[in-house]
């Protein structure tokens, strides 16, 4: 009887642990939907989909399309890694707030920006390092 109650216990904190990390991981994929990743991973489906012939398109895309939950998944076991589910619950009620909206809607913006700096910066950097090898 007491391994019976034993076991029972086991499979309901079991149970309760996985719903925990259910809704942990579907509130950080809220997050990083929140971030605006969705219009990054759409316009590199968009981009990466400009080379197929039109007749195929609404196949492509809807194929592409079907690949994004896998890869929230994926990204939000990174995130999940990195931040409680406090932290996480703090970001998403950031994102949700008019200052993380707007990060948000300009985040592609920025990244093209910083990326562009970066490659610039490398350049002189490499100019930099042909000075000191020769």
């Amino acid at each position: 009887m007491k391994k019976l109650i034993y076991l029972i216990a086991f499979v309901c904190t079991f149970s309760i642990q996985a719903q925990d990390h259910s809704e942990f991981k579907t509130q950080t994929i809220e997050f990083i939907k929140l971030t605006g990743t969705t219009d990054m991973f759409n316009n590199a489906i968009s981009q990466i989909g400009a080379m197929v012939p039109t007749d195929k398109k609404e196949a492509y895309t809807k194929e592409a399309n079907g690949t994004l939950d896998g890869l929230y998944s994926k990204l939000a076991d990174v995130y999940m890694k990195e931040f409680s589910k406090e932290e996480i619950q703090g970001l998403v009620a950031f994102y949700n707030s008019d200052l993380g909206k707007k990060l948000a809607s300009k985040q592609t913006e920025l990244t093209q920006a910083g990326m562009s700096i970066g490659q610039s910066w490398g350049m002189e950097l490499s100019q930099i390092a042909q000075k000191y090898t020769n």
